[in-house]
């Protein structure tokens, strides 16, 4: 116990103010892109820092009430930021209780042309296991009917499913197969129904194994028409990437690399790094890499992709050719403890962000998977600030995916517990 308070207080005391709060207890100061956070949980904030507390003070209730109310902001402040409001808000289970599966991951979601909604994921026994098939659901003047399975393969798992619309109107069900990450073969699927059936599968590329295609979010369609699927690798190290279509996802050619500045890798590979003591330079990258980007093009068509990192924090990088080459990735300053993120661009330029705003503690890999919140940003992507938290309780909430329509009506998906998949819509707003 000693010894843990100790490299507690050296890592205040070399990197951050140590912060005591009304308990009696302390905490530490990380720094994310909320800007002027405040309340009666908060002692000490200014500019870019707001205050993070140990796990077991998270039960306690110190830090969950950092984010109570709607705006996620400690709503007093949130009029100074915004005019805005969030209406007709939805959060329902898309499976009851009798679903056909113990365990539910990685979830995907697209608008049909009738306002439906269609949401696939996978689900099994659990992640990696021979039983996990990939699944999908209707919701029809909302209601959701019964899941139905619609890859599956004898003795090897499915992963991570990926709907996409072809302009054609052709809707694209992409997903992973394999017994490992590194050993993924990414197939896709073809309904021109509206999701009521899909063809035979198809493998996406004949270059063998790895995540090739969308890898967990969804692709984007830039105003020249070509289409950018985030991709990544999952080896011995973390690799993000794109893969292009100049034929509307016909065929694919793969990016370079994201360029990454890593720290802590031997000969032997990586470290399990240590979060503390650390150095602070926006462009390194503690551990593996980045993984699992998600994408949007701006108002000049530049594009930029935000990164899911083993470093603790969402890493970005940018791109002034259409996705071809990409800038050294660096630190956004937003937590996120290695945890799957999503994007999505609104029709007026601003950006909704789902992620899980908590960074590691000390010593820790990722830890516990919540609160899970979405953000807004009005300035391309440069500061978000959490309008609303979809889930605060100890848990495991976490994989969003995010879409909206014209209408800014925002539509997201996410893993609850590792059981069900809940859908969360709303609108935006102005006030």
């Amino acid at each position: 116990m000693m010894r843990r308070l100790a490299r507690q207080r050296r890592f205040n005391k070399n990197k951050h103010c140590n912060v005591a709060n009304e308990r009696g207890g302390r905490g530490y100061e990380i720094p994310v892109r909320l800007d002027k956070t405040c309340g009666p949980e908060i002692r000490q904030c200014t500019g870019r820092f707001a205050v993070k507390y140990d796990t077991a003070e998270w039960d306690n209730g110190i830090l969950r009430k950092m984010f109570a109310d709607d705006t996620g902001m400690c709503g007093r402040q949130e009029e100074r930021y915004f005019r805005m409001k969030i209406t007709n808000y939805v959060q329902e289970f898309i499976t009851d209780d009798e679903k056909p599966f113990d365990s539910a991951h990685a979830s995907t979601l697209l608008e049909l042309h009738d306002g439906s909604i269609l949401a696939a994921w996978f689900g099994g026994s659990w992640e990696k296991n021979p039983d996990v098939d990939i699944w999908t659901a209707l919701r029809v003047n909302g209601v959701w009917e019964q899941p139905v399975r619609v890859a599956s393969r004898r003795g090897i798992a499915m992963w991570n499913p990926v709907l996409f619309r072809r302009e054609d109107g052709t809707i694209l069900l992409f997903y992973k197969v394999g017994k490992t990450i590194p050993e993924w073969v990414t197939y896709y699927m073809e309904s021109k129904d509206e999701g009521r059936s899909f063809s035979a599968p198809q493998a996406l590329t004949e270059e063998g194994q790895g995540g090739r295609g969308p890898v967990k979010n969804k692709p984007i369609r830039l105003s020249d028409g070509t289409v950018l699927a985030p991709a990544s690798l999952e080896g011995e190290l973390w690799d993000a990437f794109v893969d292009i279509s100049k034929d509307d996802c016909r065929s694919w050619t793969m990016s370079g690399l994201i360029p990454l500045r890593r720290v802590a890798i031997t000969e032997k590979g990586v470290h399990n790094v240590q979060m503390i003591d650390r150095p602070y330079n926006k462009h390194y990258i503690y551990g593996k890499g980045i993984i699992q980007p998600a994408l949007w093009e701006d108002a000049q068509h530049n594009v930029h992709m935000l990164c899911r990192s083993s470093s603790s924090r969402i890493f970005r990088s940018d791109s002034l050719d259409g996705g071809k080459t990409w800038s050294l990735a660096y630190d956004t300053g937003l937590p996120n403890n290695n945890s799957g993120i999503d994007l999505v661009k609104l029709g007026d330029g601003r950006l909704i962000l789902v992620y899980n705003p908590r960074e590691n503690l000390p010593g820790y890999y990722k830890g516990p998977r919540t609160p899970l919140a979405v953000a807004l940003s009005e300035d391309n992507g440069e500061t978000f600030r959490i309008i609303k938290v979809l889930e605060d309780q100890r848990g495991d909430y976490c994989y969003p995916a995010v879409i909206c329509n014209d209408k800014n009506k925002v539509m997201i998906t996410y893993t609850w517990k590792r059981e069900k998949i809940v859908y969360v819509s709303f609108d935006i707003e102005e006030d």
